[in-house]
């Protein structure tokens, strides 16, 4: 076990840490930053903001954790921000080799925590903080909690009331997307079992009130806090946008099952080679055909709403993991060569892959910068410890490396007279510069900049002397 155990961690660490914070923030990873930034100097953790407005699209347990982080190490910055993606990713590791060792045994177990550390879907979003990391790896603890235990009369109360606590936190993620994949699994494995009661017995009664009592604990006060229909119409707009596919392109929409496989790279692959006639034990025969239809169909549905993207498909990783570790345990896939052999080399292969990649190519891409050097020509400007006032910045990555302090507004109108530096959008630069409130001063424009997505923004400062314009 302890053997396992270093063995694991061993190549997590050599996969997730190096260079772990070398990249500047990239994708939306932003928006999960810059409304931790604001909760710890706002002290308000219950409505995230980005710009001075309220972020509605997601709920705040990543933002609480990126700020739980950045308070412990009191350090914020790209490491302390991805540090609960990585750790989490562990947490499912260690749990594959703890607590599925009694199902799956020591081998099974340590094959489904290897191919949990080594699959392309957590390779790609683990090393970020992004939403993804957290929901899967959430899910994911529900989903070995549940398969564990559900068949074991002793234990099932922690069969249904720890897959609670971990739904209402991955409700608390991301939504409630959760809900199907893990229902899905439970309903096809209770199915076969003939053992649908379970799901009104008092434990799982007791588990559903303790997942929508951990949502609740936030939403309530939320809803509170904001205007509860412009919220609740933000949600519906964007469940119904995915249903009705906004911005649906053929195309990809035909892609979303072969990039949704993708995400078990390289293991997928062994998923043809498997025998369900290969396992000799009838009952888990059966438990591995219930496994695998209650995996396909919802994964099938999923890919085949239009506004669907592959990674929403992610959730199903553990089951798929559970699955393919079975096979493996039960000598009951037709491979070609040396299974172990085969797997032994893969998780190594894909521990240099990924060790090449932070040493060797995360330096090139540090050149390639878009973001900081956003941040780096605005500190040229500004001096140290002068506030920067922000008018409707909208959602702008390069404030949060501004060492400088930052104030938001929604007009020119909430300009302080004292103010030194404004920034603003385009279609509040005139206003700015024609107003009158600094007289004798004038706001005039010391930098001019475009950034990687094309949106203009502009810094100005309020002087008496003439400053040329910085394009």
């Amino acid at each position: 076990m302890w053997r396992s155990f270093f063995f694991v961690t061993l190549v997590w660490a050599l996969i997730y840490l190096p260079r772990l914070g070398s990249l500047e923030f990239k994708s939306e990873e932003g928006r999960r930053v810059l409304p931790a930034v604001t909760m710890i100097e706002s002290g308000n953790y219950v409505v995230p903001q980005i710009g001075g407005e309220p972020y509605l699209r997601k709920p705040p347990l990543v933002n609480w954790l990126v700020a739980g982080s950045f308070k412990l190490f009191g350090v914020r910055n790209e490491w302390t921000a991805r540090l609960p993606s990585v750790l989490a990713v562990l947490a499912v590791a260690v749990a594959f080799l703890g607590i599925v060792r009694r199902a799956l045994g020591p081998n099974g177990s340590l094959v489904a925590a290897m191919i949990w550390l080594t699959n392309f879907g957590l390779l790609e979003k683990g090393r970020m903080i992004e939403i993804e990391a957290l929901y899967v790896s959430l899910t994911a603890l529900a989903f070995i909690c549940w398969l564990s235990w559900w068949d074991e009369p002793r234990r099932r109360w922690l069969a249904w009331v720890l897959p609670g606590l971990f739904l209402g936190l991955a409700l608390l993620a991301k939504g409630p997307l959760t809900l199907l994949f893990f229902y899905a699994v439970v309903i096809a494995v209770l199915w076969q079992a003939h053992e649908v009661r379970q799901l009104w017995s008092a434990p799982h009664l007791v588990g559903v009130l303790l997942m929508l009592g951990i949502f609740a604990g936030w939403a309530v006060p939320y809803f509170e806090m904001t205007h509860a229909g412009h919220a609740a119409s933000v949600w519906s707009r964007q469940f119904s946008g995915r249903l009705e596919g906004e911005n649906f392109h053929f195309g990809d929409w035909l892609l979303n099952i072969p990039r949704g496989l993708a995400y078990l790279l390289p293991w997928v692959v062994l998923l043809p080679f498997a025998r369900f006639a290969a396992l000799e034990d009838a009952a888990e025969k059966k438990f591995a055909r219930a496994l695998s239809l209650g995996i396909a169909i919802p994964f099938v549905v999923v890919s085949l709403v239009p506004g669907a993207l592959p990674r929403y498909n992610m959730p199903l990783l553990a089951p798929a993991i559970w699955l393919l570790a079975i096979f493996i345990r039960a000598h009951a896939l037709v491979w070609p060569m040396q299974l172990r052999r085969a797997i032994t080399w893969t998780i190594v292969a894909v521990t240099l892959a990924m060790l090449t990649y932070s040493i060797a190519i995360i330096p090139s891409l540090q050149r390639r910068e878009k973001v900081r050097p956003i941040a780096q020509k605005l500190e040229a400007v500004i001096p140290a410890r002068e506030t920067l006032y922000a008018v409707e910045p909208e959602y702008q990555p390069f404030l949060f490396y501004l060492q400088r302090p930052i104030r938001y507004v929604d007009t020119v109108s909430e300009l302080p007279a004292d103010v030194h530096f404004i920034l603003v959008q385009p279609k509040d630069e005139n206003n700015v510069e024609q107003s009158t409130r600094w007289l004798p001063n004038r706001a005039r424009p010391v930098a001019k900049i475009k950034d990687y997505r094309g949106k203009r923004i502009i810094l100005l400062e309020v002087t008496g002397v003439p400053i040329n314009s910085n394009r």
